[in-house]
């Protein structure tokens, strides 16, 4: 097991919390950078595949952007932009809505529903979270814990 303390070659910190801060922190970035090196065989990104796992939920109903971008895990990312490029890769198909012309529906495609069964035959959650059951449910309700602290 590494210890962040080795990964950031930092033996000395503040607190516990600040610790505790700073290796969510790198624990977050270390995961994202995982998730690009397994996505990109399948040229998307872990963004896109959020999006399109989204749009499966929805399957065979459509959803506007909005709501896309209210469920993504990714808050900050460009809706717009990732639609784009998921539509130019025929994973999903947009229709202007007809009750708002600014908006628009979005619904995954065969070819997006195709890949996401390809990927679910390759995509294990112990090659990312080498948790048991027990600990993963506790680091959840930690994770739950903080969240609620209103920033």
């Amino acid at each position: 097991m590494k210890r962040i303390e080795d990964e950031i070659r930092q033996e000395k910190f503040t607190s516990a919390r600040q610790k505790a801060l700073i290796n969510l922190i790198y624990t977050s970035n270390w995961l994202q950078a995982h998730q690009q090196r397994f996505f990109k065989p399948y040229g998307i990104t872990g963004q896109q595949y959020n999006i399109l796992r989204i749009l499966k939920g929805q399957y065979p109903k459509s959803i506007s952007g909005t709501e896309i971008k209210n469920r993504m895990l990714d808050k900050n990312s460009d809706v717009s932009r990732l639609l784009d490029r998921l539509t130019t890769k025929g994973m999903i198909s947009r229709q202007t809505c007809p009750n708002d012309k600014r908006a628009s529906d979005v619904r995954i495609t065969e070819k997006g529903l195709s890949l996401l069964e390809k990927i679910a035959k390759e995509f294990k959650e112990d090659q990312f979270i080498s948790l048991s059951d027990n600990e993963a449910e506790n680091l959840s309700r930690l994770l739950d814990k903080l969240r609620s602290t209103d920033l």
